[in-house]
């Protein structure tokens, strides 16, 4: 992931429907939930979770997938593995001994 783009992810998550929102859709993997029900969880106007899938979408955090007459959205775990990728990449100047903490505990939710 480049600089930008993780900019971008960031932006996006940076408000706190979204950041809701793309949480979530991960809790929901890998069925995913159609619009409606996102809205309806989260007590937001269908209209404006529209909106705010749409900015996940383009931050490449959220995929659709259109089933009859409802679209059904999911975290883009490619996405997610991108940013914690370039958030850790240089972890610790190297030291692959300061990251472990962090990886020990990542792992038993992944």
């Amino acid at each position: 992931m480049e600089k930008d783009s993780a900019i971008a992810v960031f932006g996006a998550l940076a408000q706190g429907t979204r950041l809701n929102v793309f949480r979530l859709l991960v809790r929901h993997e890998p069925a995913g939930m159609a619009a409606g029900e996102i809205a309806r969880q989260l007590d937001v106007p269908q209209n404006t979770m529209s909106a705010h899938l749409a900015i996940l979408a383009r931050a490449g955090l959220v995929r659709s997938e259109r089933h009859s007459r409802s679209i059904i959205y999911r975290a883009d775990l490619d996405g997610l593995r991108a940013l914690t990728l370039f958030l850790v990449k240089d972890c610790c100047a190297g030291n692959a001994e300061l990251c472990a903490p962090l990886i020990a505990e990542l792992a038993p939710c992944c």
